[in-house]
């Protein structure tokens, strides 16, 4: 069975204590992998690598760092395939919404690019009786980052390029359930040139996130995933005086008035709602319709394409949803459609029970109306 590791200081290793955990297809449940689970060594590894790497790259020009964020996302571009096919095996989601969220995060990585202009500092000359003001933009340390299993190439983007191209050093600890997307960026960071350090990769769990946070050699930490985490993370982090942002889930509403486009609603509605199989925080999963007559013109439309939905695997014939990402989680929603039906809300499109021909062992649920 194969072991998805670490990358630290420039090499691959799967230095873990001897925990792992195992990683699945969803679409086929099968088990593909093992992801080693970094002990306190290996994030003191890969937290020396990091400060040992600073001073050389906090002291390299802003216009060479941009060079090479450059030469990445050229690379990221040529890649954008292969790390979408990754991140589909290991979370699900189908292809095209993978490759969606590569194009997101590539949009970062191209706004990093500006470096050289971004990171000019500011003086204002006489601001009191022979007194001028020089701002300047310093690179703070060595800074990770963890991410959620949703976004396993976008949300890394969201932070290693603004961090690199600053002068800062990273750590990244993405999430367990898909950790090979990880290990790709690892691999094209290195290919464009970043010195061995500037960018390593320490897969684990709680047990890792703790170490980072109570690390002395980690100066700041970036956070996206639950709210309980994030609550944990920013008052963890803070108190050991570094600096935080911590993003907390979130779910959106549409609202819906008479005078709406019930087609284009319903239409939005649909790819907000059962896109990437609503795993995501931008997922509407409540709409709320001003007066009845409204409701029941959009519940008319919503529920034949509800019923209609393709699901499969996400890597054949572009299905429109794939499935969860672990059996624990298509069985935690299952429990919600259960809660719901249980507390009185008319269902109007049961998705329970839903076996994919070729697939009966992937975790899938399917399209599910409540009104």
């Amino acid at each position: 069975m194969k072991t998805i590791g670490h990358f630290i200081g420039g090499a691959s290793s799967t230095a873990s204590g001897g925990r792992t955990s195992h990683v699945y297809n969803p679409a086929t449940g099968e088990h593909t992998a093992n992801v080693a689970l970094a002990d306190q060594a290996t994030v003191d590894a890969a937290v020396a690598a990091a400060r040992a790497a600073f001073p050389g790259w906090a002291a390299t020009s802003p216009l060479r760092r941009s060079r090479l964020m450059n030469k990445l996302r050229e690379l990221l571009e040529a890649h954008a395939d292969e790390l979408a096919a990754l991140i589909s095996s290991e979370h699900g989601k189908v292809v095209s919404d993978a490759r969606g969220e590569v194009t997101r995060g590539l949009e970062v990585v191209e706004f990093a690019c500006g470096a050289p202009q971004l990171l000019k500092g500011e003086i204002t000359d006489n601001i009191g009786p022979g007194i001028d003001s020089h701002a300047l933009r310093q690179p703070l340390g060595v800074v990770a980052g963890v991410t959620p299993f949703n976004f396993p190439a976008m949300v890394p983007m969201w932070m290693f390029p603004v961090a690199l191209v600053c002068g800062n050093t990273f750590i990244l600890k993405p999430s367990e359930r898909d950790p090979s997307a990880s290990l790709l960026l690892a691999r094209l960071v290195s290919e464009a040139g970043f010195p061995p350090g500037v960018f390593n990769v320490v897969q684990g769990d709680k047990d890792a996130v703790d170490a980072l946070l109570h690390h002395p050699g980690v100066d700041a930490l970036s956070f996206v995933g639950s709210t309980p985490i994030a609550r944990h993370i920013y008052a963890t982090g803070a108190a050991q005086g570094k600096r935080v942002q911590a993003l907390g889930g979130a779910k959106n509403h549409m609202v819906i008035m008479p005078d709406a486009d019930m087609d284009q609603a319903a239409n939005a509605l649909l790819g907000a709602g059962y896109g990437s199989a609503g795993e995501r925080c931008m997922a509407i999963s409540v709409a709320v319709c001003v007066g009845d007559a409204a409701a029941e013109t959009l519940i008319a439309k919503l529920k034949p394409m509800v019923e209609g939905l393709r699901i499969g695997p996400g890597d054949k014939d572009n299905p429109d949803m794939g499935p969860l990402v672990t059996c624990q989680h298509r069985d935690k929603v299952k429990g919600y459609i259960d809660a719901g039906e249980v507390e009185g809300a008319t269902l109007l499109v049961d998705g329970r029970g839903l076996k994919v021909k070729g697939h009966e062992d992937g975790f899938y649920l399917g399209g599910t109306l409540f009104d």
